[in-house]
């Protein structure tokens, strides 16, 4: 009898990078519930692993994800939710599974094929998006009725602006992969096939800076945009956080720089202090 394939794969061959991919590709890579525990343990083992330094999220096939296993969804009860449909606690589970973290260190997504509903809220939980060409992100879940409850209100209008984020939110129209980059919902737009090679170099490239001042300066970022109270909050938490990096890694980074290393804006000779 054929074992069934896992939900989610993890690869870490790369040093240093975890490759978390979504194993479905008869479903369109879409999210049941067993996937998004998987996804989420996934990604937990990932932060709490100090070896592993850039985590790449990605899809099977031609797909990023789908979205939601809306056959799945079909068959559910109200009266008896799945344990990824409980109400927002900390960062406990989500319906897409990660969907409610802010992850610890940077993710990076792989995008091919449809990142739509549920999948475009998974590739919103990265820091940044690969897409390849004839890549298309979407709130196809409108046709549906089905809501955004896995963070796509929250942070598309932080990625694109609130004027796009309504645009793609009430239409529920496709964007595809050019239009997703001028717009900043894409970082990078790469060739058919070509969208895990380029992440897994973004991905070499970030592990090859000091690793306390990278995070440091994520978390700032995450910071000022969902949780500072004011422009001064944000200043100061920006300030007191980078303080603590001045003594571990700026100051060796300073020596280094005054000896000739990074001038003229080259990386070619730059290694991890």
């Amino acid at each position: 009898m054929a074992t069934e394939a896992p939900p989610v794969l993890t690869d870490t061959s790369h040093e240093g990078i975890t490759i978390v991919t979504i194993n479905r590709s008869s479903r369109k890579n879409a999210v049941d519930s067993l996937t998004a525990a998987k996804l989420y343990e996934a990604i937990l083992a990932f932060e709490a692993n100090a070896r592993q330094k850039v985590c790449i999220l990605t899809g099977t096939g031609d797909t990023f994800c789908a979205g939601a296993d809306l056959h799945s969804v079909a068959q559910s009860r109200d009266d008896t939710p799945a344990d990824n449909l409980q109400p927002v606690s900390g960062r406990n589970l989500g319906p897409m599974g990660p969907s409610r973290l802010i992850v610890q260190k940077p993710i990076i997504a792989a995008v091919a094929g449809y990142a739509v509903a549920g999948g475009l809220e998974l590739s919103l939980l990265a820091d940044m998006r690969v897409a390849e060409e004839g890549s298309v992100f979407g709130v196809f879940c409108r046709r549906w009725g089905v809501p955004l409850i896995d963070g796509g209100t929250v942070r598309l209008q932080a990625i694109v602006g609130l004027g796009r984020a309504m645009d793609m939110i009430l239409t529920g129209r496709p964007v595809h992969a050019q239009e997703a980059l001028t717009m900043g919902l894409a970082n990078r737009v790469v060739p058919k096939g070509e969208s895990l090679k380029e992440a897994l170099a973004i991905a070499k490239q970030l592990i090859a800076f000091p690793e306390l001042c990278l995070n440091t300066d994520r978390r700032s970022c995450y910071y000022s945009a969902f949780e500072a109270s004011s422009f001064q909050d944000a200043m100061s938490q920006e300030f007191n956080a980078g303080r603590k990096v001045i003594s571990a890694e700026a100051i060796a980074g300073a020596a280094a720089f005054s000896k000739g290393s990074g001038r003229h804006g080259s990386f070619k000779e730059f290694s991890k202090l």
